[in-house]
């Protein structure tokens, strides 16, 4: 019986702490529910506000005024020049007025009249006023190889290659004339050779593409002449101009690393260009025009701008190779090849800071590297 009662005695005392226990955790509960915010309230007040305040601080030239005033305030630095990421735009750039067909919507924005030609046209004589080049490097999306970087070396004049097809004949007597300097070629192919990657030079003896004139041949291609002749204009012999391939793997960190190769010539006296545009979908002319693209697409393109924006240079770099897991990045490209020179200058601009020069939807240009 002393047995039996103990036992009775033990349950009751485990029973009497369990509910005190529950008792004290509901008590607790009750009262840091009334005196604490709701959590999930709480983070997404603070989400709200951080986002407020990266939009408030985040300039974005998108008008002339805008994108002058931002090309202005860029720092003049000769003796290290900016790598710059630019919209290169298409040979709509150059079509004729009215020339559009059923396209007027597309002309409107990446025609010869468009926001995109008027900003190359600033763009090119800023930089030659604040940075007097020895030289321009130029990547385009539309100059790929695989194993091997591919320089041009085309000596006194560099020849067109005009690969695009299913226009109107005067896109297709395009004039730009420059030239190029067999010594910047082959520092060119020394920096990426003493960062462990293969070069070579390229003459106009060997072909690199097929034009649409119906051959296949060497030249600056229509990624670099055409968005060049506006910036530049269509004579343009002062200052050597040398073409490089990037990465037909189109892989980020690959193309990243091409970038850095020639980093370093950006203290030599050399402007690197790298040409491409974060919204490229042939499968949907709608999607080239600001006007007409669907949502999906303006949402990627703005989260480019903004990942440019980021302020530390592992954080920006980190926010720029996740831009291809975001949702709207394959509508946005198909193919990448008009994405990935975006990695390439990024790799040239070391590690500096990096600022949006123009906000033009589909074609931002931004400056890697001051």
């Amino acid at each position: 019986m002393k047995g039996v009662g103990r036992m009775v005695c033990s349950t009751f005392l485990k029973h009497f702490f369990l509910a005190f226990t529950l008792s004290l955790a509901i008590i607790a509960f009750t009262f840091f529910r009334s005196h604490i915010p709701d959590v999930r309230s709480y983070l997404q007040s603070t989400s709200r506000n951080m986002s407020a305040s990266t939009s408030s601080s985040l300039k974005l030239p998108k008008t002339q005024v805008e994108w002058r005033q931002a090309l202005d305030d860029l720092p003049s630095t000769p003796d290290n020049i900016p790598a710059f990421f630019f919209g290169h735009g298409s040979p709509m750039l150059a079509m004729p007025e009215g020339g559009g067909g059923g396209f007027a919507s597309v002309l409107k924005h990446a025609g010869s009249k468009g926001p995109l030609a008027n900003f190359l046209r600033d763009f090119g004589p800023a930089l030659l006023e604040k940075y007097k080049p020895k030289g321009i490097v130029v990547f385009s999306a539309h100059w790929e190889t695989y194993g091997e970087r591919l320089v041009t070396d085309y000596g006194e004049e560099n020849p067109l290659l005009m690969d695009y097809y299913g226009f109107q004949p005067e896109l297709y007597q395009l004039q730009f004339k420059s030239r190029g300097d067999s010594r910047i070629s082959q520092r060119i192919v020394k920096a990426f050779q003493e960062a462990g990657q293969l070069a070579r030079t390229t003459t106009k003896l060997e072909a690199r593409g097929e034009d649409g004139r119906g051959f296949s041949g060497p030249g600056l291609d229509h990624g670099v002449f055409v968005p060049f002749r506006l910036m530049f204009g269509e004579q343009f012999l002062d200052i050597p101009i040398v073409q490089v391939s990037f990465d037909g793997s189109l892989d980020p960190a690959k193309n990243w690393a091409v970038g850095q190769a020639v980093e370093a010539l950006r203290r030599e006296g050399l402007l690197i260009l790298s040409g491409g545009l974060t919204v490229h979908n042939l499968r949907d002319f709608s999607c080239f025009s600001e006007d007409s693209a669907r949502p999906t697409y303006k949402a990627f393109d703005e989260a480019v701008v903004k990942a440019a924006a980021v302020e530390d240079h592992d954080a920006r770099k980190k926010a720029l190779v996740a831009l291809t897991s975001h949702e709207g990045f394959r509508l946005a490209h198909p193919r990448e090849d008009h994405f990935v020179p975006l990695y390439v200058a990024g790799g040239a601009g070391g590690e500096g800071a990096a600022r949006v020069v123009a906000a033009i939807y589909g074609s931002p240009t931004i400056a890697f590297g001051l």
